[in-house]
């Protein structure tokens, strides 16, 4: 029997209140507790993936022999359509059956609380196939601890919602609400303006029910498909031939540059420099150039910790969960600005960041600085570069940094090669080189901010989309394509985004290099079209406007939260607080 055992849910989910790394792929329960410290791609991709069934994520983001050792975790079997829980470090509980019976918690939980979902207490009432108003809370999900053919009932952190009526709420780019504050709390305001955006995407997406994800989910399976017979995964490498001359001439021109002592010009193409590799380190990241994870893995330290002194360790680190877990504001580290930036009103609670393991506490600074976050968004993004030096060390230095496994010799060799950038760029260019401290001050300021662009890309197609959870049982195409827009430019324009533009493109399959997206981008507008989920292309400018129509909506938000705390002080009133 052994691997080809047949489990119930029963079992994995006592597996999993024992603490075991359970996933599930392929209808194959892998057991990852060996592999947890020793996965190249961190361990907290994994933790995200537990009691869910990550076929869709593995395929995505591994190779072929990559998937085929998975094999070796393997400790049985399930049978039918999985239904995911919710995983531990997303707020998942689990006891096992003999110390709880989850059956009668839930049960419980449903009858007391007063928020009601729009479904009866008797689960039984709820179809899977048509019901929707069982998944509609804040973490729309149904998953339990018993096979899905028996009986489905809904997790006690899904056993609510806010009854809020409409007129309350005001559509986008502003949210309104009476400015009387003795009505809200700062905690059922958040909720308020947090269930808004789940209804909205509820609305706007496919139903959130099994049969209508399952679909879709077959329809991804099929596009992938296509993708690799298409021959999408292979690399031009004729291309990269092209982008190496492209950064022999911005960085023979600073060469020259700085050989006339034409110090802040050639810090201008030293920028150029810095925002062209940087696509390659991002290609090499995913390894989509060779597929081979030494060699990628090489070329990603050369051109990001050795060219530009920033770790592809961390912004792998990072990187990996921002993809599986795509604007989750307490899991999704690339969201997580505060209190300088605020996409999602999440924020003003207070939240725990799982990457960082850290509380982002909201603040007067932050009631302050959001409010005014659509203003200081291009500035702040001229030296943003000095933020991912710092996230570099911070990750290096730490127990973040891969020790174990495949990866362990990739932290002393960033290590080594981001002491060499800094000797280059700091001993014998900056100190060396450039003679008075005016020039050697400009030259770090413009050099930094003409990677700007760089960062403006990276932010662009996911600061103006959703950061609503509409829980487990959303496809991984769904999630992807819901939190993630591409932006429109036309082809001989490519480099300058350096594929970035194709971000839902690629966020649907990371590995596919580069100059292969807009290809496949041709592919997915015709699986969105199929399946019915809208593919969001703006272009740049547009794609900009909706960016800071975001950042000035929720900075509208935290402007009624302090104007009645404010009133509060004044009338002594109860009204918003923390």
């Amino acid at each position: 029997m052994g691997r080809s055992r047949i489990l119930t849910r029963d079992q994995i989910y006592d597996f999993i209140a024992d603490g075991q790394i359970i996933v599930i792929s392929k209808q194959r329960v892998l057991r990852l507790d060996s592999w947890l410290e020793k996965h190249p791609g961190g361990k907290l991709t994994i933790m995200h993936m537990v009691g869910r069934d990550a076929t869709d994520e593995m395929n995505a983001y591994h190779s072929a022999k990559a998937l085929a050792a998975m094999a070796a975790f393997q400790i049985g079997r399930i049978e039918g359509i999985w239904v995911n829980f919710v995983p531990p470090i997303r707020g998942g509980a689990f006891v096992r059956q003999e110390e709880k019976n989850p059956l009668k918690l839930v049960v419980e939980e449903a009858l007391s609380d007063s928020r009601d979902t729009g479904c009866e207490a008797d689960t039984s009432s709820c179809d899977l196939k048509k019901d929707t108003h069982c998944t509609r809370s804040r973490s729309p999900n149904l998953s339990n601890n018993t096979p899905i053919y028996d009986s489905v009932l809904l997790e006690k952190s899904n056993a609510s919602t806010l009854a809020i009526p409409s007129t309350l709420i005001a559509s986008p780019p502003s949210v309104t609400l009476p400015l009387n504050p003795t009505l809200y709390t700062r905690t059922v305001y958040t909720d308020i303006v947090v269930q808004h955006e789940i209804d909205r995407d509820l609305k706007a997406y496919p139903s959130i029910d099994i049969a209508t994800q399952r679909e879709i989910t077959l329809r991804y399976q099929e596009l992938h498909r296509q993708v690799k017979e298409g021959g999408h995964y292979n690399c031009r490498y004729m291309e990269y031939a092209k982008e190496c001359a492209r950064y022999s001439i911005f960085f023979s021109l600073f060469l020259v540059s700085i050989r006339h002592e034409w110090y802040l010009t050639s810090a201008a193409f030293l920028g150029l420099f810095w925002h062209q590799i940087m696509f390659t380190a991002h290609d090499a990241g995913h390894m989509g150039i060779t597929h081979n994870f030494k060699i990628d893995t090489l070329i990603g330290i050369f051109v990001a910790d050795f060219c530009c002194g920033l770790s592809i360790g961390w912004w792998k680190s990072s990187h990996n969960v921002h993809h599986l877990i795509t604007n989750h504001p307490e899991h999704d580290p690339d969201i997580q600005n505060v209190p300088l930036f605020a996409t999602s009103p999440s924020f003003f609670k207070s939240i725990h960041s799982t990457y960082y393991n850290f509380q982002f506490v909201w603040d007067r600074f932050a009631d302050l600085a959001v409010q005014f976050q659509h203003y200081t968004y291009y500035p702040i993004m001229c030296i943003a570069r000095f933020n991912l030096y710092l996230l570099s060390w911070l990750f290096l230095l730490s127990n973040k940094a891969p020790r174990l496994g495949a990866a362990s010799w990739t932290r002393p060799t960033e290590l080594l090669f981001m002491a060499g950038y800094w000797y280059v760029f700091g001993y014998c260019l900056l100190w060396k080189s450039i003679p008075t401290w005016f020039l050697r001050v400009g030259f770090v300021l413009i050099s930094h901010m003409i990677t700007m662009p760089l960062h403006v890309q990276i932010t662009l197609s996911h600061w103006a989309m959703s950061t609503a959870d509409l829980g487990e049982i959303e496809s991984f195409a769904q999630k992807q394509l819901r939190t993630t827009m591409d932006v429109q430019c036309p082809a001989w324009l490519d480099f300058i985004h350096g594929g970035l533009q194709f971000q839902a493109v690629h966020h649907l399959f990371p590995r596919v290099p580069r100059h292969n997206l807009r290809r496949v981008q041709t592919l997915v507008r015709e699986f969105c079209k199929d399946v019915g989920i809208e593919y969001k292309i703006l272009g740049f400018v547009d794609g900009n406007k909706e960016v800071l129509g975001r950042l000035g909506e929720v900075g509208k938000q935290v402007e009624l939260l302090v104007q009645c705390q404010k009133y509060m002080v004044e009338t002594g009133e109860s009204g918003l607080a923390h």
